[in-house]
């Protein structure tokens, strides 16, 4: 194993145990918010500074979505793992499905911990979170924030984007392309992964910024903000892998 691999296996290492003790604070500061006791019991005086978020919060929309968003990353980086022979692709195709699984999990288990339906409601579109929360002066800034930029990847918002073909939100792929991902061989479905994993990148580091500006609850936005931070890194790999297939990102 080179250095560069060694050196990436051990970030790897540290972010699952960063993911762990997050989970783990989570559930502290859910317990906190319900008033439980370390053996399960009520205490006489529940802790009234603490609540758990409500159900249209931003909390819980990137919760929802993120959770919508890493499984179709899940999904991608199983089918290219069956499509290519190359190692190198398939260590970090491995690798993001791991992170992204157990990052889908957390979310989904905070939304359990806070007595939270994990769907939207009907009619609700996807990172309308984003709008509702990201505009508390008028003028797209949060708690003094700058959030310009982010109104391109907010659904239903006046952005332009629109749901089509099960891309539910900015950077998922489409049926079509994932159908394509399924049927290319080799090199052909290691080039297509990538760029489609980077158009997914690029969508999830836009809501991960927007949690880490609109959560309220600080080990949400911690995992956001060390999403954006893995994601970026990702990125540059990725455009290096396809650069060094001939290709580059669409």
């Amino acid at each position: 194993m080179t250095a560069a691999r060694g050196a990436r296996r051990t970030q790897w290492a540290a972010g699952s145990a960063v993911a762990l003790a997050l989970l783990f604070a989570g559930v502290a500061t859910v317990a906190a918010a319900r008033g439980d006791t370390a053996d399960g019991t009520q205490p006489q005086a529940a802790p009234a500074a603490v609540r758990a978020p409500a159900t249209d919060s931003a909390d819980a929309g990137f919760a929802r979505d993120m959770a919508v968003h890493h499984q179709q990353a899940v999904e991608m980086s199983f089918i290219v793992r069956d499509r290519t022979q190359d190692e190198e692709v398939r260590r970090f195709a491995y690798d993001i499905a791991n992170t992204q699984a157990n990052q889908r999990g957390m979310l989904l288990g905070w939304l359990d911990l806070w007595e939270l339906p994990k769907v939207a409601d009907a009619g609700q579109e996807p990172m309308a979170w984003m709008a509702t929360h990201g505009d508390h002066d008028g003028h797209g800034a949060a708690d003094g924030h700058d959030m310009a930029g982010m109104g391109d990847m907010t659904a239903g918002s006046g952005s332009g984007f629109t749901a089509r073909d099960g891309a539910l939100m900015p950077g998922m792929a489409t049926r079509t392309e994932l159908d394509r991902l399924r049927k290319a061989d080799g090199k052909q479905a290691e080039i297509l992964y990538l760029q489609l994993m980077t158009d997914h990148h690029k969508g999830g580091v836009a809501m991960a910024r927007g949690c880490a500006e609109l959560c309220t609850v600080k080990t949400e936005r911690r995992l956001a903000q060390g999403m954006v931070e893995a994601q970026q890194s990702e990125l540059d790999a990725m455009a290096q892998m396809l650069s060094a297939r001939g290709a580059e990102p669409r």
